[in-house]
C-alpha cells in the first residue's frame, strides 16, 4: 500500500509559507538593522558599543548623545547651556545628596554614580536640577572616544537621562535614582540647551543602540529610544554662533525609520 501524497495546493501553500518566514527573517534580522545603521558623519564610531555598564558589569543607560570639541570646549559649552559639573562621589557628597533629598534643599552639583564605557568611568558629568532637591534632575555623563573625528577634533559620547525619583534598585536593592523611560526626550533637551546657548555649529545623527521598546538599565529601570545618537559640533573656544546651527540630513531610510518610531512611541506608557 503506497502512502498518499500531499495535495498540490497544500504543498504550494506550505512552500509559500516557508518562503514568507525566510523573507521575514531576512528583512527583520539582517536587512533592516543593517540599512538603518548610519555613520557617514563619524565613520570611526561604527565599531563602538552603544550601551554603558555598571561597576558590576550590568548593561546601564544607552549612549544617546555626543559632542565634538576639546575638553575645554565641552566644559565651557555645558556651562553656557546652564548645566553644572557634578561633584565626585565621596562620603561627604553622599551625605549632602541624602540631605538634599530628605530636606528638599538645593544641591546643584550633586554627584552622579559611576558608569563605565569600554572599561572607563565617565570623564565628565553634568546636571541641571529640576525643582529644589537632587531627587529630580537632568544629567549626562561623557567619555572621550576619539582624539580626532571626521572634523579633526575630539569626539565625546554620552548618556543623558532624567532622574525622576529616588528609590531602590530593582536589581541590587541599593538606594538609587530612577530614570524616566523616554531617554530621547532628555537627549533632545540637552541638544536644544546647547543650541539655544549658540555654542553649536552643526547637529547630526549617527546610529546608537537601535530602536528599543523595552530596554532596562543597570537599576532595572525601563527605557525606550529610537536608538540614534545626536551629536553637536561645538564652536571653538565657546565662541557664540551668529547664524543658525547647520542640521546635517539623514539617509532617507533613517528618516523613514524615525518617522515610524515617532508614531509608534507616542503610544508607549511613560512608566
Amino acid at each position: 500500500m503506497t502512502a498518499s501524497r500531499p495535495h498540490p495546493k497544500l504543498k504550494r501553500a506550505l512552500l509559500a509559507l516557508g518562503l514568507l518566514v525566510l523573507a521575514y527573517a531576512f528583512v527583520a534580522y539582517l536587512a533592516l538593522p543593517d540599512i538603518w545603521k548610519h555613520y557617514e558623519h563619524q565613520r570611526k564610531l561604527a565599531p563602538l558599543p552603544a550601551v554603558t555598564l555598571t561597576a558590576q558589569g550590568i548593561p546601564g543607560d544607552p549612549i544617546n548623545i555626543g559632542l565634538v570639541g576639546s575638553k575645554a570646549d565641552v566644559v565651557c559649552a555645558m556651562h553656557a547651556a546652564g548645566w553644572y559639573p557634578a561633584d565626585p562621589v565621596t562620603l561627604r557628597t553622599s551625605i549632602d545628596i541624602i540631605g538634599s533629598v530628605l530636606l528638599d534643599r538645593p544641591y546643584h552639583d550633586a554627584p552622579v554614580s559611576p558608569l563605565f564605557y569600554r572599561g572607563e568611568k565617565q570623564e565628565l558629568a553634568f546636571e541641571k536640577p529640576i525643582g529644589k532637591s537632587a531627587d529630580r534632575r537632568e544629567h549626562v555623563r561623557f567619555w572621550k572616544v576619539l582624539d580626532q573625528g571626521e572634523e579633526g577634533r575630539p569626539v565625546w559620547l554620552g548618556s543623558a537621562t532624567l532622574d525622576r525619583s529616588v528609590g531602590v534598585s530593582h536589581y541590587t536593592g541599593a538606594v538609587t535614582h530612577h530614570i524616566a523611560p523616554n531617554v530621547d526626550e532628555e537627549r533632545d533637551r540637552l541638544t536644544s540647551d546647547l543650541n539655544t546657548a549658540r555654542v553649536v555649529q552643526a547637529i547630526y545623527q549617527v546610529s546608537g543602540v537601535g530602536p528599543t521598546i523595552d530596554g532596562r538599565n543597570g537599576e532595572g529601570d525601563r527605557y525606550y529610544t529610537d536608538g540614534d545618537i545626536w551629536i553637536s559640533r561645538l564652536t571653538e573656544h565657546c565662541e557664540k554662533r551668529t547664524s543658525p546651527a547647520e542640521e546635517l540630513p539623514n539617509p532617507s531610510i533613517v528618516t523613514l525609520k524615525n518617522w515610524l518610531w515617532k508614531s509608534a512611541s507616542s503610544l508607549a506608557p511613560d512608566s
